[in-house]
């Protein structure tokens, strides 16, 4: 599969989008100003990492998203599905929102109790996940009056499938992230090989202001800390599981063997071998 790429702007700003493209491993998602976001998978799967969370997705599951950083990661047996991934998303803004809907967003103090929610694909999201493709294959039919409609349509569909109270308060808590504490998002995130730009995007920080932050709450440097916890992790399961060390090391956040039997074996003063069968 080659990459593609189709959108449909209205005002300036893209509202509806599909993208075709090989497989990744890990493509992050950043948002550029408020925007929260509702995206389907029309082939393949992926799976999605937030703060606090990991799901994976398939075409019978889309994820509801906050205006926050994230990645999309796909694994092995993902990449065995299919060809490539193809998705369409679409982009809510909330100046574009407040202007559609005639809303002020501020009037509002209902919350969605998450950042990231995966949803199940129902009937009615299936027939607009079409309609929204039709019009992203045939961009001359989106004009503004029709691009109006589909976006009040999609949040008709939002606030009775979330169960909120009005149109208003669905999107109003859509633009309110969760704070999720630092500690967590490290603690969540920590064997999953991610670099430490990686973990700074996730964690919404700069990557000296992520150090600095990380030294405060765990009072060591941020590759020493997290090495250490995957040494330590890798040590229970070689003591208690049956796992190829190959596996257990891509298992606790390693990208490669000879790394890992490096840091395993300075910290332990034994081969992952030998610690096994001491």
């Amino acid at each position: 599969m080659e990459y593609q790429e189709k959108h449909i702007k209205y005002k300036g700003r893209i509202v509806f989008g599909k993208q075709s493209m090989p497989y990744f491993d890990r493509m992050p998602k950043e948002y550029f100003e408020d925007e929260a976001c509702f995206v389907f998978v029309n082939e393949g799967e992926v799976s999605v990492r937030s703060q606090d969370d990991y799901m994976n997705l398939d075409s019978n599951h889309a994820i509801l998203a906050k205006c926050l950083n994230y990645f999309f990661e796909t694994n092995s047996k993902q990449k065995d599905s299919s060809d490539g991934i193809e998705v369409i998303a679409v982009i809510l803004h909330p100046s574009q929102v407040e202007e559609l809907f005639e809303f002020d967003l501020s009037q509002s103090d209902y919350s969605l109790d998450y950042n990231i929610k995966q949803v199940e694909v129902d009937r009615l999201l299936e027939n607009f996940k079409e309609s929204i493709s039709i019009l992203l294959d045939n961009p001359e039919l989106a004009d503004e009056r029709i691009i109006q409609t589909k976006l009040k349509e999609f949040v008709l569909l939002m606030t009775k499938s979330q169960n909120a109270p009005s149109q208003l308060d669905f999107l109003s808590a859509l633009f309110k992230p969760l704070d999720i504490e630092f500690k967590s998002t490290i603690q969540h995130n920590i064997y999953a090989n991610l670099s430490l730009d990686e973990l700074a995007r996730l964690s919404h920080l700069s990557l000296s202001s992520f150090k600095r932050k990380f030294k405060e709450v765990f009072n060591e440097s941020p590759k020493r800390y997290i090495s250490h916890k995957k040494i330590e992790r890798a040590a229970e399961l070689l003591k208690t599981d049956s796992l190829r060390i190959s596996d257990i090391a891509y298992d606790v956040g390693f990208d490669s063997l000879a790394t890992f039997n490096r840091n395993f074996t300075s910290m332990y003063g034994k081969s992952p071998s030998e610690f096994r069968l001491s």
